[in-house]
């Protein structure tokens, strides 16, 4: 045990270097087996073999993180045979104090026995040299000046930049005139064999002029002596003058030999400390040079920017790679004429706030990547990323005035503006109206364009007739052209909108998008094409559709949804919210791809994804029961004309005679405007943000409060939006409710006898809210379920702790069924029928519920649907499985996984909200194997591949099986490998997989090492740590 102690201890405070035998490194050739003219050869095929070999850099005491890497010329810090336990282990006290106590001397103890091999090496070849014929000496002197130069090379650092090329070339002209034939290049590869970490020590080096004559000086002095002993002391003493073997001569070459091993010794650790202090990155000649041009166009670019003249650099203040790469991976050769003005604005230039304003598909998003950019490349300063679409700052703003997200997203935008007069906001939209407020708020210019890379044009269909629309025509619209499309009667039945004959006009050859009211509408549309659709159909991209459905079952672990197994092979599709993610992103990459060519989808596609098409059909101007709104119908419509692809876009809305006037109205009327939703939300809005405020400290006073709610949103419209009272009565209000709740505490202070200020600071319950981010709405009952589940937690099962995780906000959409639900319960085990009781839930009433019977006891109806969202959780978690749950309680799998996610989501939210309450400390451990259970939902060996970016549940179990089952097997894993082992897996995501998991693994080393260094620093309360800094001043 000790022995292994002692070893991992060794191994933490200090990695090994991870180098060949001493057998194989030390090999060198004797005379006799050196040919005439093999010399160079042999030389060269040293130095590729240093190339080849890795190296690792040595930490004084910290943990130092892995840099993996499938190049052979990349570092290994840590060494290649690093127990991986060293990664999960952390010192012990008494192991760090031993740490500590290691001086800068003695700290590479351990690698004595490393250095003496390296010396007994030595004087093996000097025994064996003392041996050999007097005509092979010249031969002897290279083989073992050569085989010093390169040891001392690798395993010695080189202090010097200078020096390191004067001892090159020193070396290079010796060996041309001591020993002909023998060449060797200094230049181009000069600090190949040089350990990376000693790399940067050069450079770092090249900044001390004043110390680098010195230093060079005693390194050349010293390299010198090295050389003159090993290549002309010895060969002198051992060779030309073997009859000297009296006692005097022996005592006085024992004492040099001792002198040199102290001096060879000394040496190395000294150079290995050097390694150690220095950072330890891959270095190459060829990616210095790269780097250097790069670093170049950057100042360049950096200059410009901060210029006030028009002359941009490069490419809009960015270096010309990022031109390059926009050519190489999105085939922009150029940018359009109001891209061009829009970045060269006066207001952009100057790092003004800007709004700009287009129709979908104009190509703001670029603009934005431009942006952000400059920012992060040029400027050197951090983007904080809000939304899909992101700037500095931006946001897709016209969602500012939807609902929560729109409350969020104008604090957030509030906060920034009251606290940060530096930064930057930049602010897109397809659909603004009354910009003039939002310009306001943001303290931001205006710029706006009609443009469109691909005419769009639109089209009303009103039985068998299209409309084009015309806003000069009188009603708004033109005759364009009938229909002209054979219908039998069975499909005038089934297709009454005559779907299928606008559909075939563009499929296969171009894309489609079908927008329907509601998501089962989506399925059936989809599988009433296909039964029309003819079998020419099926051959189109025949071998792609096949593997889409491989796929497909794949990521549902053999299952496949029967109506997308039926629509694919005809290049059909539905897309909504009843899918789960990993079955919409296969299907859009398919969509883009053109192996499928029409999707049946919901509004939400609009918003969220951009999926363009030659033709957008709306099946109805309505969204679920709601008339269409002008923005989303411009939304919907705007998906229509891929740029580059299509030469026109075309939408056409399907309509009834019923709805002409309210869609007449529709196509004419401008955009809505947006509004402000900050007190419309009341917990969630100006609630929220009050609390955030006085919990962040960015305003505690009534003042500074109402000083802040003028310069938000809600500030600039308020006498639009709430007339009958003013701002400062709403923020006097709020601010007593979150003290009646219990979540702010006010102080009084009296100024003077006529000044009084009200100061106000968060409560402990105020805090646990405002760090768990949990609705205000239900905090209380949060606090109250909590506190009951103090008297009595059920942990048998998880099913009471996951009652407790169940998202409040869930409950109100849920509609049990109750067969289903009486099922369940009835299949509960003791323990988890406590939990139901406990609750208030008994057999009898869910009974009652399912039979129709009237039920006078009154029940709590939000506990009851808690509780059966609960028991699908509860389900999910112990099947692993979103298909058989799907089943089983008879839930679109998109709403399983959304519970799911939701569940995860909130469990970590509960965990926080516990962190702050000393009096929930035995929920703490709990939750958080509870929140990776809700993350992941599979078998707990699972969970540490699920980790990496690209693997999911059925990738993890074609990783475990075939023997990957940590984390550090992936990062160790060879792409090339895993591609012929993994059925499915390309090789892109192979690469993908592997560099994922080698940087998780990066991350975990540096937290660890985080730790190491705050378990080895000083207190600052150390007891005479104040006195004796006092006394050294």
């Amino acid at each position: 045990m000790d022995e292994g102690g002692s070893r991992i201890r060794r191994r933490v405070s200090l990695p090994k270097r991870n180098r060949p035998s001493l057998g194989c490194i030390f090999s060198a050739p004797t005379a006799a087996e050196l040919e005439p003219g093999d010399e160079g050869k042999e030389e060269e095929e040293m130095v590729a073999e240093n190339r080849r070999r890795k190296t690792a850099g040595v930490l004084p005491v910290e943990v130092q993180p892995l840099l993996l890497s499938d190049s052979p010329e990349c570092l290994v810090l840590g060494g290649g045979d690093t127990n991986p336990d060293l990664l999960r282990r952390m010192p012990t006290d008494r192991e760090v104090g031993d740490q500590h106590n290691d001086s800068e001397v003695d700290m590479f103890g351990d690698c004595d026995s490393f250095t003496e091999n390296f010396i007994a090496q030595v004087d093996d070849l000097e025994q064996k040299s003392m041996q050999l014929p007097e005509h092979k000496k010249h031969a002897t002197d290279f083989a073992t000046e050569n085989l010093c130069s390169e040891s001392i090379k690798n395993k010695l650092s080189i202090t010097t930049t200078g020096n390191l090329t004067e001892l090159q070339t020193d070396k290079h002209t010796e060996n041309q005139s001591g020993h002909e034939g023998v060449t060797s290049e200094p230049g181009a590869d000069l600090l190949y064999d040089v350990p990376s970490s000693q790399a940067i020590y050069f450079e770092n080096l090249q900044n001390s002029s004043n110390d680098l004559g010195d230093h060079s000086m005693k390194e050349r002095d010293w390299k010198s002596s090295s050389h003159n002993t090993v290549n002309e002391e010895l060969p002198h003493n051992c060779i030309e003058q073997p009859q000297q073997n009296d006692e005097s001569s022996s005592k006085v070459r024992t004492s040099s030999d001792m002198n040199r091993r102290k001096s060879i010794k000394d040496h190395l650790k000294s150079a290995m400390t050097g390694n150690a202090k220095a950072q330890t990155p891959i270095f190459s000649r060829s990616k210095q040079l790269k780097d250097t041009l790069l670093s170049e166009e950057i100042n360049i670019a950096k200059k410009t920017i901060e210029s006030s003249s028009n002359d941009l650099g490069p490419f809009y203040s960015l270096p010309s790679k990022v031109r390059d790469l926009y050519a190489q991976f999105k085939g922009i050769e150029k940018l359009y004429e109001w891209q061009h003005t829009c970045l060269t604005l006066n207001s952009v230039q100057e790092r003004k706030n800007l709004i700009y304003s287009l129709p979908t598909s104009g190509g703001k998003t670029l603009v934005a990547e431009i942006l952000m950019l400059q920012e992060l490349l040029c400027c050197q300063k951090d983007v904080l990323m809000i939304l899909p679409y992101v700037a500095i700052v931006q946001e897709k703003l016209h969602m500012i005035g939807e609902g929560s997200r729109g409350a969020t997203l104008e604090m957030t935008l509030a906060k920034i503006l009251y606290t940060s007069k530096t930064t930057q906001i930049i602010g897109m939209s397809a659909t603004l109206n009354n910009v003039e407020d939002l310009q306001k708020f943001l303290q931001a210019e205006y710029y706006t364009s009609q443009f469109r890379p691909v005419e769009l044009k639109e089209y009303l269909k009103i039985n068998d007739t299209i409309y084009e629309v015309d806003s000069k025509a009188e009603n708004g619209m033109t005759f364009s052209r009938l229909l002209n499309y054979k219908y039998s009667d069975t499909l005038k039945k089934m297709d009454p909108d005559h779907l299928v004959a606008l559909v075939t006009e563009v499929i296969p050859n171009y894309s489609c998008l079908v927008f329907c009211p509601s998501k089962k509408n989506c399925e059936n549309v989809a599988e009433m094409i296909c039964k029309f659709l003819s079998k020419e159909y099926l051959k189109h991209k025949e071998k792609e559709k096949c593997e889409v459905i491989k796929n497909l079952k794949n990521i549902g672990n053999g299952n496949l949804c029967p109506v997308l197994k039926r629509t694919i092979p005809f290049g059909v599709a539905y897309h909504h919210s009843g899918l789960t993610s990993d079955e919409r992103k296969l299907l859009e990459e398919a969509y883009s791809t053109g192996v499928l060519c029409l999707f049946t989808c919901t509004s939400t596609l609009a918003a969220g994804v951009n999926l363009p098409a030659r033709r957008v059909i709306l099946r109805a101007p309505y969204v679920a029961k709601e008339f269409l709104k002008r923005n989303q119908y411009k939304q919907m419509i705007g998906r229509a004309g891929r740029a580059g692809i299509d030469t026109i876009g075309e939408s056409i809305l399907i309509l009834q005679e019923k709805d002409k006037q309210q869609v007449l109205e529709l196509i004419t009327k401008p955009l809505e405007n947006c509004y402000s939703h900050l007190v419309q939300e009341f917990t969630k809005g100006i609630q929220t943000l009050f609390l955030s405020l006085i919990g962040l400290k960015i305003a505690t006073n009534l003042d500074d409060i109402y000083h802040f709610m003028n310069g938000t949103f809600f500030g600039v419209q308020q006498k639009i939006l709430l007339k009958e009272k003013s701002l400062w009565e709403i923020t006097v209000e709020s601010l007593r409710y979150l003290t009646e709740k219990g979540l702010l505490q006010k102080d009084t202070i009296y100024k003077s006898e006529e000044e009084v200020q009200y100061n106000f600071h968060i409560t402990k319950l105020g805090r646990a809210s405002f760090k768990g981010t949990i609705d205000l709405a239900y905090c209380d009952i949060l606090y109250r379920d909590l506190k009951k589940g103090l008297e009595g937690l059920v942990l048998e099962s998880l099913l009471h702790l996951i009652y407790l995780t169940t998202p409040y906000d869930l409950v109100s959409q849920c509609n049990p069924d109750w067969m289903i639900y009486f099922r369940q319960f009835s299949q509960l085990s003791p323990a988890e029928q406590n939990v139901a009781a406990i609750l208030g839930v008994s057999e009898s009433f869910i009974g009652k519920k399912a039979s129709g019977q009237a039920i006078r006891k009154k029940v709590d109806k939000d506990i009851v649907n808690r509780l059966y969202l609960s028991f699908v959780l509860y389900t999910l978690l112990k099947e692993t499985n979103i298909w058989t749950v799907s089943e089983k309680f008879n839930m679109p799998r998109g709403y399983i996984q959304n519970l799911l996610t939701g569940a995860a989501s909130f469990s970590s939210c509960v965990l926080h909200f516990c962190e702050e309450l000393e009096e929930f400390w035995v929920y703490r451990a709990l939750l958080v194997e509870l929140t990776k259970k809700l993350t992941y939902c599979v078998k707990a060996e699972l969970i540490p591949l699920m980790e990496v970016t690209g693997v999911l549940e059925g990738r993890a179990k074609q990783l475990y099986s075939a023997g990957y089952k940590s984390l550090m097997h992936l990062a160790n894993a060879n792409p090339e490998v895993l591609v012929r082992t993994i059925d499915h897996l390309s090789r892109r995501q192979a690469k993908r997989i592997v560099s994922s998991a080698k940087m998780l693994l990066h991350e975990k080393a540096e937290a660890l090492q985080e730790e190491v260094e705050e378990l080895l620093r000083l207190p600052s309360d150390f007891p005479g740590a104040v006195a004796s800094s006092t006394d050294k001043a």
